[in-house]
């Protein structure tokens, strides 16, 4: 397993741009909340433990995950995701709650590709399907150096990400002269 340092520079190797950044505060979220209701209208009887959702499951795995790359980035992950839980939750309960997120999901995606327009490079998932799980991490690695906090962290992987930003406009580049 890739670590948090090598993760998250892969992924702002792509999204240095502010303006790309701010439109991934409002894109990603859309996109994990809709995902989460289309998750949760997937239940199931869990053993003693009543109704559970997909999208419960679902959480459990990747805050483990977020866990073993990074415990404090997981804390704020896991305040994050417990009201996107609790709302999807609520909504996967309604009539139509599938067609609502799938018009959250094309926004959410629509917020992504504009800022990928400002940033002039492709989606970090593009590459690595693994991606589409650290960008919401990145998020709050973001939010968590915008309040000062992690700064050793941000000091690790920022010029690891300067490095490979550049290397892939090499590498663009170098297909361009061919």
């Amino acid at each position: 397993m890739k670590s948090a340092v090598d993760q998250l520079a892969r992924y702002k190797s792509v999204h240095l741009n502010p303006t790309n950044i701010k439109t991934h505060f409002v894109g990603i979220p859309l996109i994990i909340w809709s995902a989460f209701v289309w998750l949760g209208l997937l239940r199931f009887e869990l053993a003693g433990f009543g109704v559970a959702s997909a999208a419960m499951v679902f959480t459990l795995v990747v805050l483990a995950y977020y866990v073993m790359l990074h415990v404090r980035l997981a804390v704020g992950m896991l305040l994050f995701i417990l009201p996107v839980l609790y709302t999807s939750d609520k909504m996967a309960m309604l009539p139509n709650a599938g067609w609502i997120a799938a018009a959250v999901f094309v926004i959410g995606w629509v917020f992504q590709l504009i800022g990928h327009r400002y940033e002039k490079a492709k989606p970090a998932f593009i590459d690595d399907l693994t991606q589409l799980l650290i960008g919401p991490f990145f998020l709050m690695a973001e939010l968590y150096f915008a309040l000062g906090l992690e700064k050793a962290l941000d000091k690790e992987i920022t010029p690891k990400a300067i490095a490979a930003r550049r290397a892939l406009e090499a590498e663009r580049k170098t297909k361009a002269k061919t």
